[in-house]
């Protein structure tokens, strides 16, 4: 999954569907189960633990990537299972000034990330990750770097928040300026660059 460049979370959901396939058939070996187990694992789920379409989808990509990428063994047809049904919602769409509501009653920092997230279409993960470099003024605009699917993308930075950005970047530099005087301020490097370049004082 490292290789093929899947996200940790996806990772980690991935081994955990594994996990408990494992352990729903007494601990077999994955090579010793097949179609037919995995069909009694999907209808388990739809049955017994009443997990939404999506979930149940999940668990099969997982297993689909057991067998077929790891183990290198095709798989036949599933169609045995007993598949969860999405029932059709309608979607809650907050008014503007349910937003500012909402928004009032976060308090900070989280209250800039939660503007973020709803001003810029920012995920949790893309709005945690944000790094400095990738906030540009200038044309009002975030990069998005390795979103969904290892892809980047461009999206809105809202007016009404560039000088809160601004503030809070000003903020973590002073941050960032004492943990280096106190000998800690390291960041995460990406790939191979830690070892590329192990002397390099990253910010």
């Amino acid at each position: 999954m490292r290789t093929r460049r899947y996200s940790l979370r996806t990772e980690q959901a991935y081994l955990d569907w594994v996990r408990r396939f494992i352990l729903f058939h007494g601990k077999r070996h994955p090579r010793e189960m097949g179609e037919q187990e995995i069909v009694e694992f999907l209808t388990y789920l739809a049955t017994k633990q009443n997990v939404s379409a999506s979930t149940q989808n999940q668990a099969l990509s997982a297993l689909v990537f057991l067998y077929q990428q790891f183990l290198e063994r095709k798989l036949g047809r599933l169609d045995g299972a007993l598949r969860a049904t999405r029932p059709a919602r309608v979607p809650v769409v907050l008014t503007r000034a349910e937003v500012r509501a909402l928004l009032a009653h976060v308090r900070p920092p989280y209250r800039l990330m939660a503007e973020l997230l709803y001003g810029s279409g920012l995920r949790l993960l893309e709005c945690l990750r944000l790094r400095v470099k990738d906030v540009d003024f200038g044309y009002s605009r975030i990069v998005v770097r390795s979103g969904k699917g290892e892809k980047d993308r461009v999206t809105m930075l809202p007016g009404r928040l560039r000088q809160a950005v601004k503030e809070h970047l000003a903020h973590a530099k002073a941050v960032h300026e004492r943990d280096l005087q106190s000998g800690f301020g390291s960041v995460h490097l990406p790939d191979a660059l830690q070892r590329k370049y192990p002397k390099h004082r990253w910010r």
